[in-house]
């Protein structure tokens, strides 16, 4: 993805119509947000469980994933994230995190000062329905996750987090012809998935085998996209995209 340095905020226009309508004024009021822009490393945390936030995290370029530790070292991540996210908009409401967000790979990250999210949100209440339509989003997908860590096999996991990852990179213009960036390794997966990252190694030959789909170092080409469906059991509903982009 090109870099916006004169409109960092457009992957967030992008983001939003791929769920909901914008007029041109709210569009205007979106990108004239204050921004800090930075260019972060992989495996940064860009804020940590236990801090207090007075800042939201834009995702402008690369992934990120939010995640929480044990005690003994174990990690277990609740999302990944591309380029439009936001994966902290509850801190405008609960500042204090529960959980840390971390970048997976090189990422460009806007910050958005709170006061100004809260002074856009009074000015455009649509713009208020809009980030509130993204977090029940973002709620569905945790229903997903949750279902597939406790009720599907581990090929049936991965295979629907792949429709998953695949669906939202096309939706805002990142992916298309079911090949997709997935720059993450097979330990994220195993944390992401709660399966042990050699049986993560094991369901990706089978994958592979069945002829569903081929890593070709961080890209994924899915080669039999119908197959991959059926075996997820995989229904898109629930990502309540507005538009699929060709």
């Amino acid at each position: 993805m090109a870099s916006n340095i004169h409109r960092p905020l457009s992957p967030l226009i992008t983001k939003l119509e791929s769920i909901a309508t914008l007029s041109t004024e709210e569009r205007h009021a979106v990108e004239s947000l204050p921004v800090r822009v930075q260019v972060m490393r992989a495996r940064q945390d860009i804020v940590c469980d236990g801090e207090m936030a007075s800042q939201c995290c834009l995702i402008l370029e690369g992934w990120a994933c939010r995640y929480k530790m044990l005690g003994e070292g174990k990690r277990q991540i609740f999302s990944f994230h591309i380029a439009g996210d936001i994966p902290d908009p509850h801190s405008l409401h609960i500042p204090l995190m529960d959980h840390s967000l971390a970048t997976m790979t090189q990422a460009t990250v806007a910050f958005i000062p709170h006061a100004a999210m809260h002074s856009l949100t009074l000015r455009f209440p649509s713009i208020t329905g809009v980030l509130w339509r993204d977090t029940l989003v973002d709620a569905a997908i945790f229903r997903e996750w949750m279902m597939c860590m406790g009720q599907r096999s581990s090929y049936n996991h991965l295979a629907h987090l792949f429709c998953e990852l695949y669906l939202k990179q096309e939706a805002v213009g990142l992916a298309g012809e079911h090949r997709c960036t997935l720059p993450i390794t097979q330990a994220d997966l195993a944390d992401a998935s709660g399966i042990s990252n050699v049986h993560v190694n094991r369901v990706l030959k089978e994958m592979r085998g069945n002829g569903l789909i081929t890593l070709h170092g961080n890209t994924l080409v899915i080669q039999a996209w119908e197959a991959l469906i059926r075996a997820a059991e995989f229904d898109e509903t629930y990502l309540h995209l507005r538009k699929r982009r060709a």
